[in-house]
């Protein structure tokens, strides 16, 4: 069972038609892992596989997508701008566990000024309104999270596989279409300040998430804390071991 490949496949498409997309470096023994669980006929084969690209505008595009059987399918795609744009990051954190599916998917704002809100906020709120009469709303998240989202949130709790094949798979295609028609007009930024405050607000949102990851216990159960921790820090949420080379190279 592949739940969520036609998912990044369809990402994969839709950007290569949209975008100049180029590959991203992804470091060496993170591109394929598998690892056996289990015990008898509870045995499983989990694979994890990445996927990473890049353009003139997006840092890094990134997919880690995990398939351990029918009770674990995971797609964790997430978007980052370059340092020299404002565009929100886009975020879908697809994720199937015994007890149901749990899906997330946003952009994920720099900044919640009005001014923000209304480029790349309001344009999306009808198709969040669409998506969330069918898709209730998933229920309370950390406050210390909240910052990180958008009122555009679609954020839900679902146990018919089929409202995932259908309905969550519309609203991925929605929001990630809505998503690179920012991207295609976006201007980049010149002010010294705006540039600060956008890499400031990058660096807090990436370093929240690698700290935060809720796959790290899954990714250590399955590969081991080495595996897992450099995996979150080089791949997942790498700008600061970007930051920190290009400053070395410098």
């Amino acid at each position: 069972m592949t739940l969520y490949q036609p998912f990044l496949d369809y990402a994969i498409e839709l950007m290569e038609k949209r975008l100049e997309l180029q590959p991203y470096p992804i470091p060496p023994g993170f591109e394929r892992k598998e690892t056996i669980t289990g015990k008898g006929k509870r045995q499983e084969t989990v694979l994890t596989t990445s996927y990473a690209f890049k353009t003139p505008k997006l840092r890094q595009i990134r997919a880690a997508h995990v398939q351990g059987g029918s009770s674990l399918q995971v797609l964790n795609f997430v978007i980052f701008p370059q340092l020299n744009y404002d565009l929100p990051f886009f975020g879908a954190d697809l994720v199937t566990l015994p007890g149901g599916h749990l899906i997330a998917l946003d952009m994920q704002p720099l900044f919640h000024d009005a001014t923000y809100q209304q480029r790349y906020t309001e344009p999306i709120l009808p198709i969040f309104q669409k998506h969330s009469e069918h898709l209730p709303w998933g229920g309370d998240f950390p406050d210390e999270a909240k910052p990180f989202f958008s009122p555009a949130f679609l954020w839900t709790r679902l146990q018919e596989t089929e409202v995932v094949q259908t309905r969550v798979f519309e609203a991925f295609k929605d929001y990630l279409q809505a998503y690179l028609d920012f991207v295609e007009p976006a201007q980049p930024e010149s002010d010294r300040l705006r540039l600060e405050n956008i890499l400031n607000s990058q660096r807090s949102y990436i370093n929240y998430r690698a700290t935060k990851d809720p796959a790290r216990g899954m990714f250590t159960r399955f590969y081991g804390e080495e595996w897992t921790e450099e995996y979150i820090h080089a791949f997942l949420f790498d700008l600061e071991r970007q930051l920190e080379t290009s400053l070395t190279c410098s």
